[in-house]
């Protein structure tokens, strides 16, 4: 068995993440510990008890998915489970960020920081309102692309996230993804569903933040990841950390080639197992549906652990 940890992105928010995990593995709870210590607030307490809108602002979600994946990890690693035995770690955009700090790039309050600024910089980048992103259902990934010029007039759209064969999220100026929505269901697509984010991520309109973050990670230690890192910029593995550095700030405003990257290691890397790494299962449904031979699973609560350290034998 090759084995792959995938890290899940914004959208798998949900209050009571990791609880269990924090009060079943006391280094589990470390990692809530130094989050809250990092960011010089109880993010922990809007994670467990708090509201699902406040723990959906992109600056709350980010470093919560974050610590929830990486107390997971953790979890795994108290009963047995190491990063030797893992081929590739990738993430789904601001989960590529969780895969590098499971890879050692980067230490958890380092990668709390950069999470929390990623946020804030992406909120800022474009007034609330002016931007929309939209999920496509049943086109692939070239007609998409052409439905994002056709439907740009002048404005930004663009293919923000190729998820998986038939789902591809367009992003940009509102006026422009909404035509693209509607040009997507003449064209062909079973749905084209205007999602509930803050923001149009994963394209031009995000250059702002993309400058931001350049600065932010030339201000924090960066080591070459132990594991090789398949990034979303190249949907091919990295283990060069100056050259990470590069690809996570040019990821602000390039897609997401999840469907290539999983590709790749389902292919030429060899991965026969994923193993979704934190909150939600959206990603064990994409990789099933790109790589339909490999086996996938979630491991987000201390049950899953169990489940996970026992298919491994660790």
């Amino acid at each position: 068995m090759s084995l792959a940890f995938v890290f899940p992105g914004q959208g798998a928010q949900t209050i009571g993440m990791g609880r269990d995990l924090a009060e079943a593995y006391p280094a589990a709870r470390a990692v809530f510990d130094e989050v809250d210590a990092a960011l010089g607030e109880k993010l922990s307490t809007l994670i467990w008890e708090g509201e699902q809108e406040d723990l959906t602002l992109t600056q709350n979600a980010q470093p919560a998915l974050m610590a929830t994946s990486i107390a997971a990890l953790r979890a795994l690693e108290a009963e047995g489970v190491s990063m030797d035995q893992v081929a590739y770690v990738a993430g789904h955009s601001l989960g590529e960020y969780s895969a590098l700090c499971a890879a050692g790039t980067f230490s958890v309050a380092d990668t709390a920081r950069l999470l929390r600024r990623r946020g804030l910089a992406m909120q800022a980048a474009v007034p609330v309102g002016v931007g929309a992103m939209a999920a496509i259902l049943g086109l692939d990934i070239e007609a998409v692309r052409a439905i994002a010029a056709d439907a740009a007039e002048g404005e930004v759209c663009a293919a923000a996230n190729d998820n998986d064969p038939a789902q591809v999220v367009v992003s940009g100026h509102k006026a422009a993804v909404e035509r693209a929505a509607v040009l997507a269901k003449e064209r062909g697509a079973k749905r084209a569903l205007m999602l509930p984010v803050s923001a149009p991520f994963h394209c031009e309109l995000m250059a702002p933040a993309a400058r931001e973050m350049a600065v932010a990670l030339g201000e924090v230690k960066m080591n070459d990841p132990v594991v090789p890192l398949v990034a979303n910029v190249l949907a091919r593995p990295c283990r060069d950390a100056t050259d990470i550095s590069s690809l996570l700030v040019e990821q602000v405003t390039h897609s997401v080639r999840w469907r290539e990257s999983v590709d790749w290691m389902a292919g030429e890397g060899g991965v026969t197992t994923f193993w979704e790494i934190g909150a939600g299962k959206a990603l064990s449904g994409m990789i099933r549906r790109i790589a339909k031979e490999a086996e996938t699973r979630a491991v987000g609560t201390s049950a899953d652990v169990a489940a996970a350290v026992e298919a491994l034998g660790a």
